[in-house]
């Protein structure tokens, strides 16, 4: 549910769900700053990994998703699910 009473601002905490194409193991948590991923093959047969968790304002969504860059993981979604 988006909070629709208060802007989002690249200052504020979020809750984000990112989808990359490939398999990304649950002990990458540490390294993703605790979000939870869960790992799964779609119904084409690809690997496909969903981050999900709250990141503390936009620098450090672009930090995550420069790692996920780094490790060759396409990107197929980012969604802001909710802020504070």
């Amino acid at each position: 549910m988006t909070n629709t009473r208060r802007k989002l601002t690249l200052d504020c905490p979020a809750i984000y769900q990112i989808e990359v194409q490939g398999y990304l193991e649950e002990h990458w948590s540490d390294w993703f700053d605790g979000m939870a991923i869960v790992a799964q093959v779609n119904a084409e047969g690809t690997h496909v990994s969903r981050l999900s968790g709250t990141v503390v304002d936009q620098a450090a969504l672009q930090g995550m998703l420069r790692k996920l860059y780094d490790l060759g993981l396409p990107l197929l979604s980012v969604n802001c699910i909710e802020w504070s």
